[in-house]
């Protein structure tokens, strides 16, 4: 019998001339899947073949656009590089006055959080601790955040604090990942996911800005995705929270902006609605790193690669994620069948959020055989496709790619918690 935590997989079947013909435009030849290949140079090739039989693969929802897809913003005559301000909010020169005292450097998105209010807390606060006057940087269209994060870097600063939404606090951690400076995150936004991972105080910004100064320092995992384009292109990025390929990015690009300013993440139900109304499987090519170089194939709606799994309102996306373990978990979407829907909120809602935290419960679990939502841990994995899918990086769209590798950097970020905060459960 199939381990029942292992993705359908058609290793077995016959190839057909027409699976044949799809397998290649999936996989591809074996000196093209090797020039094409994400992972490092040194790793093995693949090269065993499953039988994708991709006859229904879908194209994607439609086209999401990719960050660089918006035209740089030039009216003020600036040229897409970091904003300084000073702490009254007006222009300030990149170069910051030298000073021995310990300094911190606020990175914020003005659309999301009151300057006027954050820039004069954190002076304050910093002031009471000692420390010098902070830094801050303005994200524009043009920086989400990691070129503000560079050049406060550039500063030595000795901590970072982060206000803004998912894709802000996603910018800044990618440029802290690997740096020793520690991050701050003052939550703000629409989903303060990686807040809630952490159980920080969502309401208590003078707590978190207090963390910076006063609190403990704690390691966690930073995930890393390098992805391909249809045209060849690859980029690498990273995410915090969650990436994702298939339905759960057409989820985000339907999420009307409107309705997120004025119900918050619920909107991103209306969009889930409105992204199932046209949604097709699609087929992926896998492999794991450390499970030898056999190439799975499996017929799925969606991939989820979690460095944590939980989402807002208690929703436990992949239960067993922890954020420092150094494990990257992968959760494969694929309902069969008219209410497979069904099945895939009852496993993510029901059994993960409530079953799950009494014995009884996690006893009916060990009896049901339950394919919705399958669940593969390790240190990461590739998947490939064809067409493109639209893909996903901490809630923001991403564009499309026909490849994604995603791995986790174990204790690559550090992250300031207030004093005395519970790490058990993290």
């Amino acid at each position: 019998m199939a381990d029942p935590q292992e993705p359908h997989d058609d290793a077995d079947a016959p190839l057909s001339p027409e699976a044949e013909k799809d397998r290649a435009a999936s996989e591809g030849s074996g000196e093209d899947f090797h020039a094409a290949s994400l992972r490092a140079e040194d790793e093995p090739d693949t090269v065993a073949v499953d039988d994708p039989d991709p006859k229904d693969a879908a194209e994607p929802d439609d086209v999401i656009h990719e960050p660089g897809d918006v035209d740089s913003d030039t009216s003020d005559g600036t040229s897409g590089e970091a904003v300084r301000v000073t702490p009254d909010g007006d222009d300030a020169p990149m170069d910051a006055e030298p000073t021995d005292k310990k300094r911190a450097a606020l990175v914020y998105n003005p659309t999301k959080v009151d300057p006027e209010v954050l820039r004069p807390r954190v002076s304050e606060l910093s002031a009471e601790a000692g420390w010098a006057e902070p830094l801050f940087y303005e994200t524009t269209v043009d920086d989400l955040g990691d070129l503000a994060t560079r050049a406060a870097l550039k500063e030595d600063v000795d901590a970072v604090l982060v206000a803004g939404g998912d894709g802000t606090v996603r910018a800044v951690a990618e440029a802290l990942t690997s740096t020793g400076i520690p991050l701050t995150i003052v939550p703000s936004g629409t989903g303060n996911l990686l807040a809630r991972n952490l159980n920080l105080p969502l309401d208590d910004a003078d707590a978190m800005i207090r963390a910076t100064f006063d609190g403990k320092v704690h390691a966690t995992d930073t995930g890393i995705a390098r992805i391909r384009r249809a045209d060849g292109t690859v980029e690498e990025h990273g995410f915090v929270v969650m990436a994702g390929m298939g339905l759960d990015a057409a989820m985000i690009q339907n999420t009307r902006p409107e309705l997120k300013k004025s119900v918050g993440w619920v909107a991103y139900v209306d969009g889930a609605a409105r992204s199932l109304v046209n949604a097709k499987p699609f087929r992926v090519m896998y492999q794991q790193d450390g499970h030898g170089h056999r190439l799975h194939s499996a017929k799925v709606q969606s991939v989820l690669f979690a460095n944590c799994g939980a989402l807002p309102g208690g929703v436990a996306l992949i239960p067993d994620a922890s954020i420092a373990d150094g494990i990257l978990d992968v959760a494969v979407i694929q309902p069969t069948g008219p209410l497979g829907w069904l099945g895939v909120w009852r496993k993510i809602w029901w059994d993960n959020s409530v079953l799950r935290r009494f014995r009884a419960g996690r006893r009916v679990l060990e009896r049901r055989r339950d394919s919705s939502v399958r669940y593969l841990r390790g240190t990461g994995i590739e998947l490939a496709t064809a067409p493109a899918q639209p893909i996903e990086l901490d809630g923001d769209e991403f564009g499309e790619a026909t490849r994604i590798y995603a791995r986790v950097i174990e204790g690559g970020l550090q992250v300031n918690l207030p004093a005395g905060h519970d790490t058990s459960t993290l």
